[in-house]
């Protein structure tokens, strides 16, 4: 009697605590929904001081005028991660008919067609589309996988338009930028951008074309590895704990407002003839890049245009590229290639186009792999060493941008010394987040049992409550008076034998 009720009293108390942790989560989630919606609308504010719209009126627009297609597709690939194949091949001739559909009528209108594109559209209507039904026509479960799959899709293209609103926030509220620091401490690297501009013109054109797909599809290659992790996404009915899509967000999120703090152009704008239709011989320093090297002087802030976005410090690519590769190391093959394939020539593109000095690079990657140990531990629990990393890459991305900035001529003036400390801080990074991350489990096919086609056909079809199958040897079934059960160890129960498919 007294076992009974403390078996009543455990499920009870089991329930409760279910109750209790998914009211926490409702909670977690309606916070993150209130700080999501106050920063959209604080930056749409911030926008139209400077008279350009915002994140929130540019989305908008996207439903009627023709937006940039590269998010919207790759969002609308995202949400189909908690969807059937046939629902997939529908939601993608629904987005691409919807597009056909309306590309005569912009021609008719002449409409304003964002750099000449023309799809994308249909992606949006698509996913906004896919939210109605999962609250009309979906219950339960189905209705959250549903809709947390749109919030997936939804948040990575509201992803691009915060960043682009950031960008133009940084180049109107940051006229100086510290460039002359930046390159001065790029001394103790050796000023790497600048060979490796002259060998990106030296190959050109060949090198340029490979580099600049790569380093202008880097979202692209996000999305194919975050659809390899989210691939079950639709047998098991949820989402994995931890997945890229997380890590690249947070990247997203947070590196805009050390832009802020730490506003840097580039080499190719503060030193060359500028890029991208920005910047220009008449704001750079002095026109070195890439052909002169850059002579060692005491730095001072410099004016620079307000278009050109404030956006090295640090090397946002390299932090994505470098979250590709860490989430591309328990994939097949082909993948883990891509991964490095993508990381080592982002590192190449962002240095031989001028866009970032040698010391963005490292204060990336401590960037990257803070945040990747950060997401981690949240979802397994905040042990020691989680902690410890964490701590310890925030306070070496802090100490780099400290020395970049009050330090740069002792470490340009000492090259041999600061060269290599800049180097092991980045690689004790490395090795801390090697260590206190699990290796990959090597793929081993499961063992084989030598059951019979009929025993396993049994094994399978047949109800739990009638699964006593004959042993291997012999497949006769026993007499009506014999049928006892078995002791437990010789008679296990078929699902436990061999479990049904999900």
């Amino acid at each position: 009697m007294k076992a009974r009720a403390s078996r009543v009293f455990s499920r009870r108390g089991d329930v409760s605590s279910r109750g209790a942790g998914r009211r926490r989560r409702v909670l977690l989630w309606g916070a993150a929904g209130v700080v999501t919606l106050g920063f959209l609308i604080a930056l749409e504010i911030a926008a139209r001081r400077y008279g350009e719209p915002g994140p929130i009126t540019n989305q908008v627009k996207g439903l009627v005028l023709a937006p940039k297609p590269g998010p919207l597709y790759g969002g609308l690939g995202l949400m189909m991660v908690v969807l059937t194949w046939r629902q997939r091949f529908i939601a993608a001739g629904a987005a691409l008919g919807i597009d056909a559909v309306l590309l005569p009528v912009r021609w008719a209108v002449e409409a304003d067609m964002t750099g000449g594109h023309v799809f994308g559209t249909g992606a949006l209507w698509v996913m906004l589309g896919t939210a109605v039904i999962a609250v009309t026509r979906r219950t339960g479960p189905d209705r959250v996988l549903l809709l947390k799959g749109v919030g997936l899709g939804l948040l990575l293209v509201a992803a691009r338009k915060v960043g682009d609103t950031w960008l133009f926030i940084t180049a109107k509220t940051r006229p100086t930028v510290l460039d002359q620091y930046v390159a001065t401490a790029d001394h103790a690297l050796g000023n790497p951008s600048w060979p490796a501009g002259r060998i990106v013109e030296a190959t050109d054109p060949y090198s340029g074309l490979l580099l600049q797909l790569v380093y202008g599809q880097l979202a692209v290659a996000a999305v194919v590895v975050a659809f390899h992790q989210l691939r079950n996404v639709t047998v098991e009915r949820r989402f994995p704990s931890h997945h890229l899509v997380r890590t690249f967000l947070v990247i997203g999120l947070l590196g805009p407002a050390f832009y802020m703090i730490f506003p840097v152009v580039g080499p190719v704008f503060a030193y060359g003839p500028g890029a991208s239709g920005t910047g220009g011989v008449e704001w750079a320093a002095v026109n070195l890049w890439p052909h002169t090297p850059l002579p060692v002087t005491t730095p001072q802030p410099m004016t620079y245009d307000g278009i050109t976005p404030r956006n090295c410090m640090p090397s946002l690519h390299t932090a994505w590229a470098v979250a590709i590769f860490v989430h591309t190391r328990r994939a097949p093959r082909a993948l883990r290639f891509a991964g490095t394939f993508w990381l080592v020539v982002t590192l190449a593109a962002t240095l031989g186009f001028g866009y970032h000095y040698g010391v963005d690079l490292i204060a990336g990657v401590v960037f990257a792999l803070t945040i990747e140990a950060a997401l981690r531990s949240l979802d397994r629990g905040w042990d020691r060493p989680g902690i410890l990393l964490v701590a310890y890459g925030t306070a070496v991305f802090t100490a780099l941008l400290v020395s970049y900035r009050y330090l740069p001529t002792e470490m340009a003036a000492r090259p041999e010394v600061s060269g290599p400390l800049l180097i092991l801080a980045m690689t004790s990074v490395i090795y801390g987040y090697v260590r206190t991350t699990p290796r990959p489990a090597p793929h081993l096919p499961a063992p084989r049992t030598p059951v019979t086609e009929a025993a396993r056909d049994d094994a399978v079809t047949a109800p739990a409550e009638d699964a006593a199958p004959a042993p291997a040897e012999d497949t006769a079934p026993a007499p009506a008076e014999d049928t006892a059960p078995a002791p437990a160890e010789d008679a296990a129960p078929a699902s436990a034998r061999s479990p049904e498919p999900r």
